[in-house]
């Protein structure tokens, strides 16, 4: 389909191109060929609406302490080795956060999908409960649990920040993850896919890996992906357990720093940060399937 439109358009190019008497058609293609009036203005206001900020932002950040411009509050933040900890710790929770997720969500919505259709909506509200509860209430209810806790479990599960925040964040992230992958599942028939690849004698594992997560990888790494960016914001649950993670780090570098361009220039770099993770699941998602 995508191919017989590229050859249809490519012949509309080639008719309006060609030396011709003005016809009607020609007429109505080339008017329709024209970018409307009012797809320019909505284009141009969303580019003052995002731009405008985005350049203030970048011309804040540049101010150092002494009043002037200078690049010097990225320059302290690279050398910040509080910021480079808190960030390696951050990115290896939300790696791990990922992973994990995926592993959960991809099977059972498979299973629901195939084996317990009547689950949706089961599956629905419960993946829907961590986006009802206020991040504030879990970590309230984690806080008490760490001051009422024996002495084995604070050492096994609130020593770390990895121990602790990994699951934590990994059930926040399910909502988003299974929307996503039920999304792709949707998108694809599975039961053919499945019982073919079963009748060629795969099994589940293989089945999963080598035939239904490169038709749904999209929305797998749109998941992870997803997971990440939430890693990598949350700041409530962290703060209220004393975790030194990147965005409590950001902030308490701020409080402590006068320099006004500091803060705006750790936004800058989270959000080049983040831009980066999602410009690596367009071009991975692209690349595979062109290798198809």
């Amino acid at each position: 389909m995508s191919f017989a439109g590229e050859t249809l358009a490519a012949r509309e190019i080639e008719f309006l191109t060609t030396p011709g008497p003005d016809t009607p058609v020609r007429r109505r293609l080339r008017l329709e060929s024209r970018p409307r009036a009012w797809r320019i203005t909505i284009l141009v206001l969303a580019a003052v609406f995002y731009l405008v900020p985005l350049l203030s932002s970048i011309k804040f950040s540049l101010i150092n302490s002494s009043g002037s411009y200078s690049f010097s509050n990225y320059t302290d933040i690279v050398r910040s080795s509080a910021l480079r900890d808190s960030l390696y710790l951050s990115l290896e929770i939300a790696a791990i956060t990922a992973v994990l997720v995926i592993l959960l969500v991809l099977p059972t919505a498979i299973l629901v999908r195939l084996k317990l259709p009547k689950m949706t909506i089961v599956m629905e509200v419960i993946t829907i409960l961590p986006i009802v509860v206020p991040p504030i209430v879990l970590a309230a209810g984690l806080n008490d649990m760490q001051g009422d806790a024996p002495l084995w479990l604070v050492k096994l599960y609130f020593n770390h920040p990895l121990t602790c925040l990994t699951p934590i964040y990994t059930v926040m992230a399910m909502p988003l993850v299974y929307r996503s992958v039920d999304n792709g599942l949707r998108a694809i028939d599975l039961h053919t896919m499945v019982d073919a690849a079963r009748s060629l004698g795969c099994g589940w594992t293989s089945t999963i890996l080598r035939v239904i997560l490169p038709n749904v990888q999209t929305a797998v790494l749109g998941g992870m992906f997803l997971t990440i960016a939430m890693s990598l914001g949350e700041v409530v649950i962290a703060s209220q357990l004393l975790y030194n993670t990147f965005p409590n780090e950001m902030i308490l570098v701020a409080q402590q720093d006068n320099t006004p361009g500091i803060p705006v220039a750790e936004t800058l770099v989270a959000l080049v940060f983040t831009f980066l993770l999602l410009f690596s699941l367009t071009f991975l998602s692209r690349r595979r399937g062109h290798t198809k």
